[in-house]
């Protein structure tokens, strides 16, 4: 009579793979590639930026663009420049409030866009760039949500409510505080996105977590 077949071990040695350990090792590629488009997107939208910011100077006829001219730091409603005390934040909380501010930025370049065509009708570049800021700020706030959500630091608060109250100011305005407010709000994009590009390079490869 013969005795059942005792179950073989592993050759080797071996011992069985753990698919959950699989997977978050090849995880750790794809994030690492996430990061760095990211940060790509957000290097070439600083570059748009600065451009976005010297064209919209460049049309608003005088004083601005001269060396002398000192515009009045205008407050915008739902939106703020970065504050010097968020680059000693964790880089988690610092991308959180990147992620915050490029979805505050769009209505407001709306905004500008809106006026500037009342102002500059004819300035057919300068509204598709604002058009196209907008929209990839929209772009950029999404990756880097996209982003906190893989690295399980998604922002679970409410949503800030658009910045509803810059759009009546900036229709009630008259010309020359409506062109501040826009000089204000470009500037605020151009810092947002660099802020935004500094703190994605933080999460690259040698970088402090």
């Amino acid at each position: 009579m013969g005795f059942p077949d005792r179950p073989r071990a592993p050759r080797g040695g071996q011992k069985p793979k753990d698919p959950q350990a699989d997977s978050s090792v090849s995880l750790l590629p794809h994030l690492e590639a996430k990061i760095r488009q990211t940060h790509s997107l957000a290097h070439l939208l600083t570059k748009y930026a600065e451009q976005l910011l010297q064209e919209y100077v460049q049309l608003q006829g005088d004083p601005f663009g001269l060396p002398s001219f000192s515009p009045p730091r205008l407050p915008v409603a739902g939106l703020s420049a970065p504050a010097p005390s968020h680059a000693g934040l964790p880089v988690h909380e610092r991308l959180r409030l990147d992620a915050a501010a490029l979805a505050a930025l769009p209505p407001l370049l709306d905004v500008v866009r809106r006026r500037q065509a009342e102002l500059n009708p004819r300035a057919q570049r300068l509204l598709r760039r604002l058009e196209d800021a907008a929209r990839q700020a929209r772009a950029l706030g999404a990756a880097v949500e996209a982003l906190l959500a893989a690295l399980g630091a998604a922002n679970r608060g409410p949503r800030a409510e658009p910045p509803t109250a810059t759009a009546s100011a900036a229709s009630a305005a008259g010309v020359f505080p409506a062109k501040v407010l826009g000089l204000r709000v470009c500037g605020l994009y151009r810092e947002w996105l660099s802020r935004t590009e500094g703190d994605l390079g933080q999460l690259l490869a040698g970088g402090p977590a």
